[in-house]
Parts: C-alpha cells; sequence; structure tokens
C-alpha cells in the first residue's frame, strides 16, 4: 500500500511543479479543473495507476482510460465541486488523488485569513479535517488540523471533538498504541467519530501524512470499537 502511495505522492508532486511552471510562464491555471494542463496529465496519471495500483482500483483506472476525455472533464468537475463526505469507490479515490496537488496549488495563490479561525470545516474548500497535527508549544502542545483534499492547516482547539462540537474532556477519549506511541487515536463518544493526530513533539521527523497512511491498525482497532473515521483518507481509509 505504502508503495503505491509513494508513486501517487512522486505523481502529485510533479503535476504540482508543473502548474507552477505555468504559473510562470503566465500561462492561466485559475478556474476549474478543466484546464489544459491538468487533463493533459491524467491520460498519464491513468497509465500509471492501471499499470501500478490494486487490482480493484487498476481495472477502474483502465476502463477511465478507454473512456475519452470528454467524459473525464465533467467527471473531475463534478469531484472537484463536491464536499460531502467521498465514499471509498476507487473511481473517487482516482479523482481526489489526482485533484489533490491543484488544490493545494490553487489555496497556495489565496491568501488566507487563518488568525481567529476556530470552525472545523476547511476555510479553503469548506471539506472536514483528514488528521490533526500536534506540536510543542511551551508547557504543552497546540493542534491544528489538515484539510484531506487540499492540505490547508489550521489551529483548532485540543480539546473539541471536530465532528460535533463536544467539550466534555470525558467523552473524548485519547488512545495510542506502542508501536505508534507518536500518533493518537482522538475519539468522541458523542458522535462516535475519530481522527488521527500525529504528535511532532514525540517524533519530530514524522512525515503526518505518510504516517498517517501507515498507521492502518489504528483505523482498524478504532472500527472495531465502534468508531467511524471522521473522513477517510487520500486511499479512501
Amino acid at each position: 500500500m505504502l508503495a503505491f502511495y509513494i508513486k501517487i505522492a512522486h505523481f502529485q508532486e510533479s503535476l504540482f511543479q508543473r502548474l507552477q511552471r505555468a504559473a510562470e510562464n503566465k500561462v492561466s491555471v485559475s478556474g476549474p479543473p478543466e484546464l489544459p494542463e491538468l487533463l493533459s496529465s491524467f491520460g498519464p496519471y491513468l497509465s500509471l495507476v492501471a499499470e501500478q495500483g490494486p487490482e480493484r482500483v487498476a481495472v477502474v483506472a483502465h476502463d477511465l482510460k478507454n473512456s475519452g476525455k470528454n467524459s473525464w472533464q465533467e467527471w473531475l468537475n463534478e469531484c472537484w465541486s463536491a464536499v460531502e463526505q467521498p465514499s471509498a469507490e476507487p473511481r473517487e479515490f482516482l479523482a481526489l488523488a489526482f485533484l489533490q496537488p491543484y488544490a493545494e496549488f490553487v489555496r497556495s495563490r489565496v491568501p488566507l485569513q487563518l488568525d481567529g479561525y476556530t470552525h472545523s470545516l476547511c476555510p479553503f474548500c469548506s471539506r472536514k479535517p483528514g488528521m490533526g497535527i500536534l506540536r510543542q508549544q511551551g508547557d504543552g502542545g497546540r493542534r491544528s488540523l489538515l484539510c484531506a483534499f487540499c492540505l490547508t492547516e489550521w489551529e483548532f482547539r485540543r480539546i473539541l471533538c471536530p465532528g460535533c462540537g463536544e467539550e466534555d474532556h470525558k467523552r473524548l477519549p485519547v488512545y495510542t498504541a506502542e508501536e505508534f506511541g507518536y500518533i493518537r487515536v482522538e475519539c468522541c463518544d458523542s458522535c462516535k467519530t475519530y481522527i488521527k493526530s500525529v504528535d511532532l513533539g514525540k517524533a519530530g521527523l514524522a512525515e503526518p501524512l505518510v504516517d498517517e497512511i501507515a498507521s492502518v491498525p489504528l483505523d482498524l482497532w478504532s472500527q472495531e470499537h465502534g468508531y467511524a473515521k471522521l473522513h477517510p483518507n487520500l486511499l479512501g481509509m
């Protein structure tokens, strides 16, 4: 799974860099994702997934590649505009993984006022956070949330459920496992959701996105105990 994610991450990095070069060359990169820069990259992306991805996702990528560019554009626009919880279907994974670097690029060019922002939805794309990040601050630590789509990061209170707003610490249990001591499973007994947070105070060299995906056993444990993830990660987990 991680080997496949690494290939996707390399592709995302390459696409982000192409978008940056297009902006430097004053080629328009604003607006919805029917841009030539994106559509010209979608075919190679589908080929990569068809060749390197898990069988179920590879089959869907192969079929999409043969469906034609007109269907690509319509489908990508639909996924770009949708803010509801994504399903675990391979088609949605393919779209979100491809659009994520574009979302991050557009967000990086928009001035966001994050001071005083206290909501649980992303201030840029209004999607739910995919994970939390803890950083040392004085004698304690501060928590921020990371958008599951555009990767916007914003500060958020530690003793507060991002799912329902529960504030009672007795209903907000936190679990850890010895093999992932720097990753917290932050649960809510009111709405029965959870979010994983990577504690950089305990593991300064951790890569939050990668470590969140790598800690699948924590997801399995949480779901076995009746909690649902607030928002699935890029691989639909």
